[in-house]
């Protein structure tokens, strides 16, 4: 359990990194960032394997490019589903979960 709250916590800090470092990544307080991380969290974890499997010929055709896009849409439909938390555009989604992507992966590495 303490696993899954040191995931949330790396991917709110990382969120919010995104939205310092982005002008059209918006975090409104501390709790919608954590309440953005746990969204996203669920969203990977069941939407996007799903969107995975069904765009393979188009990852294949990008050379594995479209999952940047794929990372970014699941990063559009959290700021849809949480308050607080808006991305301005698939630009922005996409430069975001980039940005995140790295963030978390390098704090996760921190903690173990």
């Amino acid at each position: 359990m303490s696993q899954f709250f040191a995931k949330v916590l790396t991917t709110m800090v990382a969120l919010l990194l995104a939205a310092y470092v982005l002008p059209g990544i918006t975090v409104t307080s501390i709790w919608a960032g954590f309440f953005a991380a746990v969204v996203l969290g669920f969203i990977n974890g069941f939407l996007r394997p799903i969107f995975t499997i069904l765009t393979i010929p188009f990852t294949i055709l990008t050379f594995g490019l479209f999952l940047l896009v794929i990372n970014g849409i699941m990063l559009a439909l959290t700021a849809v589903l949480v308050p607080g938390f808006i991305v301005q555009g698939i630009f922005s989604a996409i430069l975001g979960s980039v940005i995140i992507s790295l963030a978390s992966s390098i704090l996760h590495g921190f903690l173990e």
